[in-house]
């Protein structure tokens, strides 16, 4: 039976939807009385521009009919699904016309493996060909480079697309091998470092040629799915840092293993996605780009997996507390930016404002610190800090103020979202969901009163 254009497409953006390279996946939500606007699985995705512009990109894959039969994967070789393939003209018109709507203002394009990863390119290649030449398309694609595409391929898709990905996908070499067989770790990550090579070739020649062709000019990310594999959260944040460093990726994303089929090799099917883990590697990956934090400083050997109490944040100020509190109208910018309750934008405000005055609570407000956490940790003008008391009392009520309110508040609907196993086994034991919040942050507290 043929397939309709609307058959392949309800197929293929499906099978995107575990690709967290974006911003916001599909949802089955339609659209009900009293509300606005409607989320419909085959339909749109959204991604940020560097001046903080929300698009929305149109997200499918090429073909989900794959070679390959990477365990962890709902499209691999021996899994029994639907399948379906665009045609390159098919994919190129559905994306002009949906752009002409006003329905979206780019593409994020990947691929299973239809064949071989170097005929799969070329037909995302024939794609991007008609956009970018027969209907002169300007608007922003993301396109997937397969493992294992030969370099002469790549460099084409290079300067078609704005930015170039290439999933690492499992944290070791050692579990790639076992669940992803047709993939090595060299053929992740020579496309990635031809991608660097090729970016910060073609920006040189840019200072030289205003109108150089430009390769992948909005740079190069990738993917680490979390849960399928043994490996620490040391692990992967210290694989996360050395491709920040080595091949300049713009952003890691991290995606929570959902069980998709029955394998001894994976966790089982009626394993949780671990999303309190995936949030936690988020906030650490922020810490490493923007607040000039260290892997080793975060996690180390000893303690290679997060709190789930405390963000990272919150956990490494606790363990250092011999270092604060710090007086903001002297301190210098790289201490500001660790104390608990002060990001870059506010860091950045307090610098520029101190040498005009010194600062008090009421000036640190207005610029955006969070007094609830920063008070144990900071001196201003007429504030000598927030004093937690001695004893138990004391430590009791800094440990309150620091855990975590997406993880603890008390809200069935976050319990959902971020609950640590904890909470999941005294729920398993009959015991009613806030309840159980409230008796693990209660231990929690205590446990890490403790340890202050």
């Amino acid at each position: 039976m043929e397939q309709t254009l609307m058959d392949k497409l309800t197929i293929l953006a499906d099978s995107a939807k575990y690709d967290v390279a974006c911003t916001s996946s599909g949802a089955s939500r339609t659209a009900r009385p009293g509300t606005v606007g409607s989320c419909y699985a085959p339909g749109c995705c959204h991604a940020f521009t560097a001046d903080g512009r929300c698009v929305s990109l149109l997200k499918v894959l090429m073909t989900n009919c794959c070679s390959f039969d990477c365990g962890y994967c709902v499209n691999r070789r021996s899994n029994d699904i639907p399948r379906a393939t665009f045609a390159p003209r098919e994919l190129a018109e559905l994306t002009m016309e949906f752009y002409r709507r006003n329905y979206i203002e780019g593409l994020f394009l990947s691929s299973a493996v239809l064949g071989t990863p170097d005929y799969t390119t070329e037909r995302m290649l024939a794609v991007l060909r008609l956009l970018r030449g027969e209907y002169r398309f300007g608007g922003y694609i993301h396109a997937k480079a397969i493992p294992g595409t030969s370099p002469e391929l790549l460099q084409q898709l290079g300067y078609l697309a704005d930015r170039l990905s290439v999933n690492v996908e499992l944290p070791s070499e050692r579990s790639l091998n076992l669940l992803a067989p047709d993939k090595g770790r060299h053929s992740i990550f020579r496309p990635m470092k031809q991608i660097a090579v090729s970016g910060a070739a073609s920006r040189e020649e840019l200072t030289l040629y205003r109108h150089a062709p430009k390769f992948a000019p909005a740079g190069q990310s990738t993917q680490m799915i979390v849960g399928a594999s043994p490996e620490t959260d040391y692990h992967i944040l210290k694989l996360t840092e050395g491709m920040y460093h080595k091949y300049g990726l713009k952003r890691v994303f991290y995606s929570a293993y959902i069980p998709v089929a029955e394998d001894t090799r994976l966790p089982a099917l009626d394993t949780k996605p671990p999303l309190l883990r995936e949030h936690r590697l988020y906030q650490a990956d922020w810490l490493l780009r923007f607040y000039q934090f260290e892997a080793d400083e975060i996690l180390d050997k000893d303690n290679p997996n997060f709190n789930p109490y405390l963000d990272p944040k919150c956990n490494w100020a606790v363990q250092h507390y011999g270092l604060f509190p710090v007086d903001v109208n002297r301190a210098p910018f790289e201490m500001l930016l660790r104390v608990p309750g002060i990001g870059p934008k506010s860091a950045r405000r307090i610098w520029h404002a101190r040498k005009q005055a010194a600062l008090g609570l009421d000036e640190l407000k207005r610029m955006g610190v969070v007094l609830k956490r920063a008070q144990y940790f900071i001196t201003c003008r007429g504030f000598s800090g927030a004093h937690p008391g001695r004893g138990s009392a004391g430590r009791e009520r800094i440990t309150r103020a620091l855990i975590d309110p997406n993880v603890f508040s008390g809200s069935c609907e976050q319990l959902s979202l971020f609950s640590p196993p904890a909470v999941d086994n005294l729920i398993g034991q009959g015991v009613p969901p806030r309840a159980a919040v409230r008796m693990v942050r209660e231990e929690a507290v205590q446990c890490l009163a403790k340890a202050l």
